[in-house]
């Protein structure tokens, strides 16, 4: 059984910060590839200047490159609509009865689980894999959490400790509307791309509540 880890968000743009996660989790958790999967229409953001699927998916391509430990899944930009992670979930099982899925969140994420759509069975569908930001996150107790045994300890025996990665997509699309650059905040030829496309350029991109 292939151990694959689920990253999934807007990547709205891809950058640094989202593959190292990807390299972190992927080396500490022993898995065989992590899948970089973007979501069509997401659920819980406010979306200001989101790039088409097309650009995004196309970014993405162009982070991965040739790694092989790294791949893109598209269930839910195929999909279309709003992606709720238990609807993945159930398509990912069936889709793919060989691959052992890992969903990878952040702590933030973490906190705000019991309020994802039908949790008590996404729980059952995957594993998941808390990643910490050090010197950004408080630990979250298990009493924070509120869902039934065991998933409050199974969660926070997951935890994996990040690297420190400062950098975020919102920040990414404010300096581009500000006509600053984003140079080592994404790989080299997504910065390419952005710049051919000229992607993000309207002041909205950096509007409060943008996706991450």
């Amino acid at each position: 059984m292939e151990r694959i880890g689920i990253l999934g968000g807007t990547f709205n743009p891809v950058h640094t910060g989202h593959l190292l996660v990807a390299q972190t989790v992927r080396e500490h958790c022993g898995l065989d590839r992590v899948a970089l999967m973007p979501c069509h229409t997401p659920p819980h953001k406010t979306c200001g200047v989101l790039a088409r699927v097309d650009e995004r998916l196309a970014m993405l391509k162009l982070a991965v490159g040739d790694d092989p430990a790294l791949e893109i899944c598209t269930l839910e930009t195929d999909r279309g609509g709003t992606s709720y992670a238990v609807d993945t979930m159930r398509a990912f099982r069936k889709n793919y009865p060989q691959r052992e899925p890992y969903f990878i969140i952040g702590m933030d994420s973490l906190r705000e689980l019991h309020l994802w759509r039908h949790v008590e069975e996404l729980v059952t569908l995957c594993s998941f894999i808390v990643v910490e930001r050090p010197g950004v996150d408080t630990l979250v107790r298990k009493d924070e959490i509120p869902l039934p045994a065991p998933w409050p300890e199974r969660l926070l025996a997951s935890m994996v400790r990040g690297r420190l990665c400062d950098v975020s997509s919102s920040e990414i699309r404010s300096r581009i509307a500000e006509g600053r650059s984003i140079r080592y905040l994404v790989p080299e030829p997504v910065r390419r791309y952005i710049e051919d496309q000229g992607l993000y350029r309207s002041k909205r991109s950096h509007e409060k509540g943008q996706p991450h």
